[in-house]
């Protein structure tokens, strides 16, 4: 049986970001808010939380700099409500004039942690009014796997359409990861037919916590987002569920009981491939 004082609350945040940077700034604080005064002692915010379908991505990009107005936010939210912050992505330049989606992550007390930009690029073909996504377009690749060090273990991040490549997580289980965060803003077609299965086979294969932030709901006339921004433990049970619309998914992580399950299974020393 778990020990209550062993559990950690961790907490998905799902939006509906729209193109009004400030407007989206004031919800994401809300819902950080909510977290912390729920006991949260991690959150994470969505893939393109303070900007969504706004070509202002590369003005937003340009003045962001190395310490620009949105990671001085995030950091100073992480402080402010002492959480640590997975702040989604923001858009941050990259030398043949295309932005990276950067993921960065804050302390407790503001400082960052590290930062991810993501590497699989979400180039498709989907039947929905959008109809065609081409995200090299406007986004150059990443090309490093994140695992930082936090106070709640090795935390690993991925974004979106990294979900679907399984060996990137392998690579994140070599570096000892304790919990998986996956900001996110999944298509409503793909989402609903793929979303949850896929969470899952990577909690199950890495026995690793998995916390998936998406963005849920209707943007524009053309993107609509998939929602159920999810918490799920290392045997794959769904702990907390997000539907559609703005939400803070909050829930209990139990670190003893992945560790134990990762000694009663060791998946990881079981690979030979």
């Amino acid at each position: 049986m778990s020990n209550a004082l062993s559990l950690i609350k961790v907490a998905a945040l799902q939006m509906v970001s729209v193109n009004q940077l400030y407007a989206n700034l004031q919800r994401a604080e809300v819902l950080v808010a909510e977290a912390a005064s729920k006991g949260a002692a991690l959150a994470v915010l969505p893939e393109n939380f303070a900007l969504f379908g706004s070509k202002a991505i590369f003005e937003l990009a340009v003045t962001e700099g190395e310490t620009g107005e949105l990671q001085q936010f995030l950091a100073g939210l992480a402080a402010r409500y002492q959480i640590t912050l997975v702040g989604g992505t923001i858009p941050m330049p990259a030398d043949d004039g295309r932005v990276y989606a950067t993921s960065f992550i804050y302390g407790a007390d503001g400082a960052c942690l590290g930062q991810y930009q993501k590497i699989h690029l979400f180039d498709a073909d989907v039947g929905d009014a959008q109809g065609s996504y081409r995200e090299s377009d406007s986004y150059a690749p990443g090309d490093e796997v994140l695992v930082v060090e936090s106070a709640l273990g090795r935390v690993g991040v991925g974004v979106c359409y990294d979900l679907r490549f399984p060996e990137m997580f392998r690579r994140m289980l070599d570096k000892q990861v304790d919990i998986i965060v996956l900001p996110s803003a999944f298509t409503r077609h793909t989402g609903w037919a793929h979303w949850l299965p896929l969470l899952r086979a990577r909690a199950i294969e890495n026995q690793c916590l998995v916390v998936a932030a998406n963005q849920g709901g209707i943007h524009d006339a053309k993107r609509q987002t998939s929602g159920g921004s999810v918490l799920i433990d290392s045997w794959g049970r769904v702990l907390a569920e997000a539907g559609l619309g703005e939400a803070c998914v909050i829930a209990d992580y139990d670190p003893a009981e992945q560790r134990a399950l990762r000694r009663r299974m060791p998946v990881a020393q079981h690979r030979r491939l």
